[in-house]
């Protein structure tokens, strides 16, 4: 396994986002993580980042204890992130923006990632507006650069949050392409959406949060199908 969660937990006072969740994931596998609003979908990021610190519980990369690691040290072993909202460095332009992530995380000089950084460009549709400023992007496009930033990093686990939201069908398409091609060579994603027919395209696995908890875990169709996950997902009574 590449990634292991046990019996990880933390809470705010008495709002529980991660209530002694057990997890494991394959390496070159992709798990999808769906749940209503305030699930802890999130929260399990950042405590998967290193961003918080669990109340109790261990996190391993592949087999190593990184509980206490530093959020540095986590993404040089190969863990990156996608966020819900992109924050490019908007005055750089988008070849830059990459060049920031590679050099930062890997601690490698510009020369030995440019390489890297234009073989990316390609994989993600950016290889044309790679002069252009990040801050003039539309919005599908600081979609591509936030996942392009990501794997910048050259990650072994990524982890995408609500990256399809926002985009039109065509739009959540061609972003469905690109990230069933980075998992095909060989990233293990594991991947936050509330766009359900996106996520259900990329992924082997689901995962239904509610209040911390881990409420269904499994093949996607058949947990999304479930009575409880309706109830707690859509609002459909039982």
């Amino acid at each position: 396994m590449i990634l292991q969660l046990e019996r990880l937990s933390k809470a705010f006072g008495s709002v529980v986002v991660a209530d002694n969740i057990d997890l494991q994931v394959e390496a070159g596998s992709a798990l999808g993580i769906i749940g209503p609003n305030g699930a802890g979908k999130t929260s399990l990021f950042n405590l998967i980042t290193g961003a918080l610190k669990p109340d109790a519980g261990v996190i391993r990369l592949d087999g190593r204890d990184i509980t206490d690691t530093q959020s540095q040290m986590r993404a040089r072993a190969g863990v990156a992130r996608s966020f819900q909202i992109p924050r490019p460095f908007a005055n750089l332009t988008v070849f830059e923006n990459l060049l920031v992530g590679a050099t930062h995380v890997r601690a490698r000089p510009e020369s030995e990632v440019v390489d890297l950084c234009g073989t990316i460009l390609e994989q993600t549709g950016l290889f044309r507006l790679a002069n252009r400023a990040a801050g003039t992007l539309t919005l599908l496009e600081r979609k591509r650069l936030e996942l392009a930033r990501a794997l910048a990093t050259e990650p072994r686990v990524l982890l995408l949050d609500e990256i399809a939201g926002g985009l039109t069908e065509h739009e959540c398409n061609d972003l469905v392409a690109t990230i069933r091609d980075v998992r095909g060579g060989g990233v293990t994603v594991v991947w936050i959406e509330h766009v359900v027919h996106a996520l259900f395209a990329v992924v082997d696995r689901l995962l239904v949060l509610n209040f911390g908890r881990k409420i269904a875990e499994g093949d996607p169709r058949a947990v999304f199908a479930s009575a409880e996950v309706r109830e707690i997902y859509l609002g459909i009574e039982v």
